[in-house]
């Protein structure tokens, strides 16, 4: 009977060591290699998102045409020349003109003499009229005369100094300073006036950029304005240099119905030219800037079923060659240039995971590897 016992118990605590000696044999998962980044304090724009398309537009546009017709005798300038306000650009053949002018002179010579001279008649009948010696009739008729003279010289003055002044007309100068475009008449053709476009001025520095950003924005812009001007960036396919920087400086009356949107406009100085009227670009509007906000790279923001997380990497007491990862849930804020940030949650210098969080679980062992 006790043999019988002896065995079983035997048996047991074999059974009992093997399954010892396999626990025993159970080696540690080894840490998780995982990519991580360090939180830190930085100034970010807030800014318009997502970025608006813009339209350049010069500041201002002029259609020259010629004020009297005639024969182009001159063109002063090249296409796509830069002119300074005064500066000629064409010349009309000024002889015509100047004829008029001549003609509209001696018309006012003759005219200035016969009033002088219907003045000493009118003198003369005023004596012999207080004298008794002329009718009535007569007096009027030699004060009518010199009054007639006096508007006929008058208008002489005036069709002299319209002569004059399309004599000026012969020579047509630049408005303002701007850019020239295509040149439509050349020097031989005869051009009417006003029907004929000559040409077409772009002022190009200053410039404006046009574009809509969503109502929704309004009264953010209208508070920013009031308190310092809203600084504007835009960008361009196969820009070269810095992006040309300017100032918000207009806001429209009126939200779009259609599209919900407001229009506004950007001063650009464009000193240099790189923007120009008709063209395309990104727009960076900045309403106001975060300051001391804590940030992190975009990728260590994860979402789950409960909210955005973080997994941040805390020092191991036991093990300080292996950190463990600890799940944080965080409130973020606006990106800005593949930073988030963050506005509780995770604090300055604290080291966060930006890869490899697919094979993490709260508290596991990590190991951070460098790109």
């Amino acid at each position: 009977m006790s043999k019988i016992l002896i065995i079983p118990m035997l048996m047991t605590l074999a059974w009992t060591g093997a399954g010892c000696a396999k626990s025993g044999a159970v080696k540690k998962k080894p840490p998780v290699p995982v990519l991580a980044a360090t939180a830190v304090a930085a100034t970010v724009p807030v800014l318009i998102d997502p970025p608006p398309v813009g339209h350049v537009l010069p500041i201002s546009t002029v259609t020259i045409r010629p004020q009297i017709g005639g024969l182009i005798s001159a063109v002063n300038f090249e296409e796509g020349q830069e002119v300074r306000r005064g500066d000629l650009l064409f010349t009309i053949d000024p002889r015509p003109a100047q004829a008029a002018l001549e003609q509209a002179r001696a018309s006012l010579q003759r005219d200035a003499a016969q009033l002088r001279n219907a003045k000493i008649q009118f003198d003369r009948e005023q004596k012999l009229f207080d004298q008794k010696l002329v009718s009535r009739d007569e007096y009027d008729t030699s004060r009518a005369s010199m009054d007639a003279l006096d508007g006929t010289v008058a208008a002489d003055h005036a069709a002299v100094t319209n002569a004059a002044v399309n004599l000026e007309y012969c020579e047509i100068r630049a408005p303002l300073d701007g850019r020239t475009g295509s040149l439509q008449f050349h020097a031989g053709n005869v051009v009417k006036s006003p029907d004929d476009v000559l040409l077409t001025i772009n002022q190009i520095h200053p410039i404006y950029v046009a574009f809509a950003v969503p109502e929704q924005y309004l009264p953010q812009i209208k508070q920013e304005m009031r308190e310092h001007p809203l600084p504007v960036a835009v960008t361009y396919q196969n820009m070269s240099g810095p992006p040309p920087a300017g100032t918000l400086t207009f806001v429209d009356n009126t939200v779009d119905p259609t599209t919900g949107t407001i229009l506004l406009k950007a001063t650009f100085p464009n000193d240099d030219r790189s923007l120009w009227p008709g063209q395309f670009v990104n727009v960076t509007l900045t309403l106001s800037e975060l300051t001391n906000a804590v940030v992190v790279p975009s990728q260590a923001v994860q979402t789950g079923q409960n909210g955005q997380f973080i997994y941040v990497v805390l020092t191991n007491p036991t093990n300080a060659a292996a950190p463990n990862a600890e799940e944080r849930p965080v409130t973020t804020g606006i990106t800005y240039q593949g930073l988030t940030v963050v506005e509780n949650g995770v604090r300055v210098g604290e080291t966060v995971v930006t890869d490899g969080q697919l094979r993490l679980v709260p508290g596991v062992a990590v190991s951070v590897k460098s790109k």
